[in-house]
């Protein structure tokens, strides 16, 4: 699966622009105080960490802090904002996944990168995709993540646990994409990057 992961990978092309997927869950007219919001998205990166089990490969997450500003206690992959002195969306996913678990680069072995995803909570998400050494132990930092937990990627790319469903924002209606394993509930940005994930690989 590795094999395969990577060299879907590889060849990869970003589509459209990230308003124009953002729009298409959008249901019924687009406010202009909506579009005003997307267009101030700052930019940020996460991590889509895969790790390999005896079972097959995992993917890693994160429970946010129920304290945060921003997505508190939401499921997410490890990640945040990119700084001035990221030199870009690698450096960043990598900086932030060591200042939130305890993930060193050294442990990561980068393999790609997904579409890029708005939300309507003003952040560009750029996803990294990036192999995890199996030795790895997480050590949360408390004020940022509330626990660190696996779900195996075939529980992911099984259409039969995906769900579609729908939140309001803003006053607008959006598609939104669901996974539910073991109490844990996998929604929103996370949800849409496994999705985009799934497509590039099943291609």
């Amino acid at each position: 699966m590795q094999q395969l992961i990577e060299a879907r990978l590889a060849r990869f092309q970003a589509a459209e622009d990230p308003l124009v997927r953002t729009l298409a869950d959008v249901e019924g007219a687009v406010p202009q105080a909506l579009l005003e919001k997307l267009a101030g998205c700052q930019p940020a990166a996460v991590l889509l960490g895969l790790i390999e089990r005896d079972t097959g490969l995992n993917v890693l997450f994160t429970q946010r802090s129920p304290h945060l500003s921003a997505h508190a206690g939401q499921v997410s992959f490890p990640g945040g904002r990119l700084e001035a002195s990221d030199a870009g969306p690698v450096e960043a996913a990598l900086r932030e996944a060591a200042e939130e678990i305890g993930l060193q680069p050294a442990s990561v072995r980068v393999v790609g990168r997904l579409n890029s995803f708005q939300t309507v909570t003003g952040f560009l998400i750029n996803p990294v995709v990036g192999f995890i050494d199996a030795a790895f132990q997480a050590c949360p930092d408390a004020a940022e993540v509330e626990a660190v937990f696996e779900v195996p990627l075939s529980f992911l790319l099984d259409p039969k646990n995906v769900s579609v469903g729908y939140r309001e924002r803003m006053g607008v209606r959006f598609r939104i994409y669901e996974f539910h394993y073991e109490g844990r509930h996998i929604w929103g940005a996370t949800a849409s990057i496994l999705m985009n994930f799934k497509d590039v690989i099943n291609r």
